[in-house]
């Protein structure tokens, strides 16, 4: 259980999440992947990273138990970080970063795939932001890279879920393909990427993100202070209160 990382083929790392039973992530583990990301991109021999995960989903978000146990402001801070870290690290890998995403992806999950670099994922994947079921704001930002900006405001207000299907439609997702063919499809991508040269290819993600009109990095962390806002108003621990930890729920929107 926790991040690890792999080097199947020459110039591939892949990094992958296992935080059973639904990948939401505790505090630790946003900081360990950070780590494993920052860590995979630095690598000279690295020319593209995979991201992806073990078991049901991708990404359920944060660990909200752990927010439960935490009556003070700890977990929450521990949290903003984390992901900030994390989401930070895919964005400014020094390689490109593709996301394999099968099933869920949710909360901080689309924080990793809205920075990363492409995405593949399988034919049953959905992604979504049920930040107001859970007492929490933030991840518009990513969202935003994922579909247009009305859609992005009435599935963020809503709490509903995109499919595969429908980011492929917007130009989002690279590929959709059933769960089985999923890592193999993601390797075939970062395969492809991986035979530029190792210099050029890390000189064109710097330029691309130089020129990227929106600083995500900023743009999040505004988010983050309303999120606070609503920790210290008292709404998002009865939000919280009454979020019921039945698996992922949030899917079968």
């Amino acid at each position: 259980m926790g991040v690890s990382t792999a080097s199947p083929e020459k110039g591939i790392s892949v990094v992958t999440v296992d935080f059973p039973p639904v990948n939401a992530l505790p505090v630790r583990g946003w900081y360990e992947l950070a780590d494993a990301v920052r860590a995979a991109g630095r690598d000279p021999e690295t020319r593209c990273v995979v991201l992806t995960a073990e078991g049901r989903g991708f990404n359920a978000g944060v660990d909200i138990k752990q927010m439960q146990r935490d009556r003070g402001h700890t977990a929450l801070l521990g949290a903003n970080r984390g992901c900030y870290e994390a989401f930070a690290a895919v964005y400014e890998c020094e390689v490109p970063v593709v996301a394999a995403v099968g099933g869920f992806c949710l909360g901080g999950g689309i924080g990793l795939v809205g920075n990363a670099d492409a995405i593949v994922a399988s034919d049953d994947a959905v992604f979504g932001l049920p930040e107001l079921d859970r007492g929490a704001l933030g991840a518009a930002t990513h969202l935003a890279r994922l579909v247009p900006q009305h859609l992005m405001r009435a599935l963020y207000y809503t709490s509903r879920t995109a499919t595969a299907h429908e980011l492929h439609t917007h130009g989002s997702v690279w590929k959709v393909v059933p769960r089985d063919q999923l890592s193999a499809a993601a390797l075939e991508l970062a395969r492809e990427i991986a035979r530029k040269d190792g210099t050029l290819i890390r000189l064109a993600k710097a330029a691309i993100n130089g020129i990227d009109p929106v600083d995500v990095r900023r743009s999040y962390r505004f988010e983050q202070g309303f999120t606070f806002e609503a920790n210290l108003s008292g709404v998002a621990d009865r939000v919280r209160d009454t979020f019921k930890a039945a698996g992922t729920e949030e899917a079968e929107r």
